[in-house]
């Protein structure tokens, strides 16, 4: 009863709000894919490329969202974490196992606490991994949602997926939310029907569809782009004015910057 009453009173005090805005990121375009973890030789999706990323000073940092069996949720790219399946572990079991750099398996909670310490310019990405289950995968978002309400992480989240009833659940409860869709299946007029206010396509998919990069401007999709390394691939974003570039390689980008 007390889950269900927190739902609505999501949706009671989003209900309100008529304008949906898109929060305001740094003044750059650079999203680090899973933290800025490559050049330092940390961790993916660790609470430490987090905090590079955020040094770093790019415009968002990118994460992924698991559940495990006792509903807690985690930070893991994978559904497997050292071999075990994170719906099927408990946290306590997982987090046994720590990672590279000795961090423990970071909970959405203990990263999402760490995201807002003395940041004022990173943004949250935060993608929900699709699950097992629709109901699974909606749970996952629901409480997704009510934790980063709690923090008042709400300003500086964005939600992502591969799991387009997700993003359509968390628009749902607070639509004010803002999300973006990674599948690139649906053209930037289909989901600016459906509420999603983001294309976030494989930089690929915007070669071969020329016409969404256009399309999306001008009916104010935001256009993000996954998972750009080629030094190529990144002035070609840059010269078609995409609003982010994912990569796993922000200080590049970041250098680029510097000369446009």
């Amino acid at each position: 009863m007390r889950y269900i009453l927190c739902l609505l009173t999501v949706i009671s005090l989003t209900s309100c709000k008529s304008q949906k805005n898109m929060p305001e990121f740094a003044k750059n375009v650079v999203v680090a894919h899973r933290g800025a973890w490559k050049a330092q030789g940390l961790p993916e999706n660790s609470i430490a490329s987090l905090k590079h990323a955020i040094a770093l000073q790019c415009a968002g940092s990118e994460f992924d969202v698991q559940m495990t069996s006792d509903d807690i949720l985690v930070v893991n790219h994978d559904e497997a974490y050292e071999g075990m399946d994170i719906a099927e572990t408990s946290y306590a079991n997982l987090a046994v196992h720590k990672l590279s750099n000795g961090e423990t398996l970071p909970t959405l909670r203990e990263y999402i606490l760490a995201g807002m310490d003395k940041n004022t310019s990173t943004r949250l990405v935060c993608e929900i991994k699709p699950a097992k289950t629709k109901e699974r995968g909606q749970k996952i978002a629901e409480k997704t949602l009510l934790l980063v309400k709690e923090l008042d992480a709400e300003d500086m989240t964005v939600y992502i997926s591969f799991d387009y009833e997700i993003l359509q659940k968390i628009e749902e409860l607070n639509p004010n939310a803002h999300t973006q869709y990674l599948e690139a299946n649906k053209s930037p007029e289909q989901i600016k029907t459906d509420g999603i206010d983001g294309a976030d396509y494989h930089f690929k998919a915007f070669k071969k569809h020329p016409e969404w990069i256009e399309s999306a401007k001008k009916i104010g999709i935001t256009l993000n782009a996954w998972t750009v390394n080629d030094p190529d691939d990144m002035d070609w974003l840059l010269e078609e004015g995409f609003d982010f570039i994912t990569t796993n390689e922000p200080e590049l980008v970041l250098e680029k910057l510097k000369t446009r």
